[in-house]
């Protein structure tokens, strides 16, 4: 296992950071990266940023916005966060039982006395309020996955700056984002500041176990800047082009929120874009493209669908519930 120091604060960099362990870092071992977001929204892959945020907010408190690489929903960061990544090499994508990578997390919680759980889709909790998210992405034979650490953000800031669906709060039967989420802190005997307990989250995952620490080289970090600079740091993959569709449709499932934009003329699908909280580890690029050309008939919708592995491209959600969203 080896451990990457990465003491930078900055959201672009740090995504950019992430990409570049991933695809580019030709080490041998399994890789662990703790790190921290100076104040900033994160959004998931696959949701539209514009109904994401508060963005009178984000924009009068100098938040930034910055999209991952990973699904599920957003999140805010601040220096009283502490974000997790692991990247590990897989065999069988198909076969992976993704909570099972939340276990180190939460058994490192219970030796400084947490009792943490995981719960839902993604989520860890203490006393049913969420401290963590977790997400992942698949890339070749790789898996990122990674998570948040809620140890003493600014929770005003936080309720204010997501614009959380009212459907999602509701299905939780809560009446607010701050009221499901909490900080750690408040958990723990001791009095201790963030760079401690990073300092512990180190010391408890790698208990009884061997690692090496890697330091970024300076061909590293120029890569991981140019990254930054050419995708992470860019209105157009954080925001994006938001083209008006004559169809739009949202529905929220078990498995998360999915919306559909289309664009239909003469009967056929000239253009898709799909965006929701779903954990997909897979870009939906090609399935989008796919739509396209397509009758709007949900026979053939339905015959595009059939056959086809949809768990890496929407997690939960089932086929069904994909005809469901674009025939309602």
């Amino acid at each position: 296992m080896i451990y990457i120091e990465n003491n930078s604060v900055n959201p672009y960099f740090n995504l950019a950071c992430e990409q570049y362990c991933l695809e580019n870092l030709g080490l041998n071992d399994d890789i662990i990266i703790l790190w921290r977001n100076d104040n900033s929204v994160i959004i998931g892959k696959n949701q539209n940023a514009f109904e994401e945020i508060n963005s009178d907010f984000v924009k009068a408190h100098g938040i930034k916005v910055a999209r991952r690489l990973t699904g599920g929903g957003a999140v805010y960061h601040d220096l009283g966060n502490l974000n997790y990544s692991f990247i590990l090499k897989i065999d069988k994508a198909e076969t992976l039982d993704y909570k099972a990578f939340a276990v180190p997390v939460v058994k490192t919680l219970e030796k400084m006395g947490i009792a943490a759980e995981i719960s839902g889709r993604n989520d860890i909790t203490i006393e049913g309020k969420k401290i963590s998210g977790t997400a992942q992405y698949i890339w070749k034979n790789k898996l990122l996955y990674h998570g948040t650490l809620l140890f003493d953000s600014d929770m005003n800031v936080l309720s204010n700056a997501l614009n959380v669906r009212a459907d999602k709060i509701q299905s939780k039967s809560l009446k607010s984002v701050k009221s499901r989420v909490t900080n750690i802190k408040g958990y723990l005997k001791q009095d201790i500041d963030i760079l401690d307990f990073k300092k512990l989250i180190l010391k408890y995952l790698f208990e009884g176990k061997e690692f090496k620490e890697y330091s970024l080289t300076r061909h590293d970090i120029e890569y991981i800047h140019k990254l930054e600079r050419e995708k992470f740091a860019t209105w157009e993959w954080n925001y994006g082009a938001s083209p008006k569709c004559n169809f739009k449709n949202y529905m929220r499932f078990g498995g998360g929120g999915i919306e559909i934009n289309l664009n239909i003329k003469g009967g056929l699908i000239e253009y898709c874009k799909i965006y929701g909280d779903f954990l997909a580890v897979k870009s939906l690029d090609e399935f989008e493209a796919g739509l396209v050309g397509k009758r709007y008939m949900k026979e053939d919708i339905g015959s595009f669908l059939e056959g086809m592995d949809i768990t890496p491209l929407f997690g939960g959600i089932s086929k069904e519930e994909i005809l469901a969203c674009i025939f309602p």
